[in-house]
């Protein structure tokens, strides 16, 4: 089992609308892809000085049947999925 692990951190004003995105739209494309068998959306709670954002982690879940299968670390979704993100936020 692999797990795909992006940790987002957000200014307090964006966090609600980018959370009900990911959940509406980015994730269940990226599921659509057929990479993963599981998401899930984790809120992060830190207490460092310099962080006065909101941050969350959103693990994607793989199983893997060999690591010998000469394909990309970088799931296919990934261009397309990360030029949409980089638009919007």
């Amino acid at each position: 089992m692999i797990i795909y692990n992006v940790t987002c951190n957000l200014h307090p004003r964006m966090a609600e609308e980018w959370l009900a995105w990911m959940k509406e739209e980015h994730i269940p494309e990226v599921m659509q892809s057929g990479c993963f068998t599981e998401c899930k959306i984790l809120k992060l709670l830190t207490e460092a000085e310099d962080n006065d954002g909101v941050n969350y982690a959103i693990q994607y879940t793989a199983w893997v049947v060999t690591i010998s299968t000469g394909t990309s670390s970088h799931p296919p979704y990934k261009p397309k999925q990360k030029r949409n993100m980089a638009m919007m936020y």
